[in-house]
């Protein structure tokens, strides 16, 4: 297990962390593992994601596997927000949702986008 994929608590909400800031291939690929098998294995409807990124590495085979995360997780999360999306990220954040047709609510900080997850209601 990596610490960079696990579940965390704010304000009384279980929320699924995934830190890819300044991630290496290699650890962005153990961290996509890790979030497919976590989310996965909860039921459906009933998990909060909060990313953090930028700084990390990345190919075309990565943005390819976060694709297909973030699709075969589409029913299992409830939200998903984001933190540290500028410049060339944008455009991977595009592709991730217009592949999986899922919403992520982009934060200047990872405290907002907790905040956030922990609020959110349907």
């Amino acid at each position: 297990m990596t610490e960079r994929a696990r579940f965390i608590e704010h304000k009384g909400r279980k929320i699924y962390l995934m830190d890819c800031s300044d991630a290496s291939l290699e650890e962005m690929n153990e961290v996509i593992e890790a979030c497919e098998r976590d989310v996965r294995s909860q039921p459906e409807k009933s998990v909060y994601t909060l990313i953090v990124a930028g700084g990390s590495s990345f190919s075309g085979e990565t943005i390819n596997r976060l694709k297909e995360l973030a699709r075969g997780n589409t029913p299992y999360v409830i939200a998903s927000s984001i933190v540290g999306i500028t410049g060339l990220y944008k455009v991977v954040l595009n592709a991730v949702a217009m592949f999986s047709k899922r919403r992520f609510y982009l934060y200047d900080t990872v405290e907002e986008a907790k905040d956030f997850l922990a609020d959110y209601t349907e």
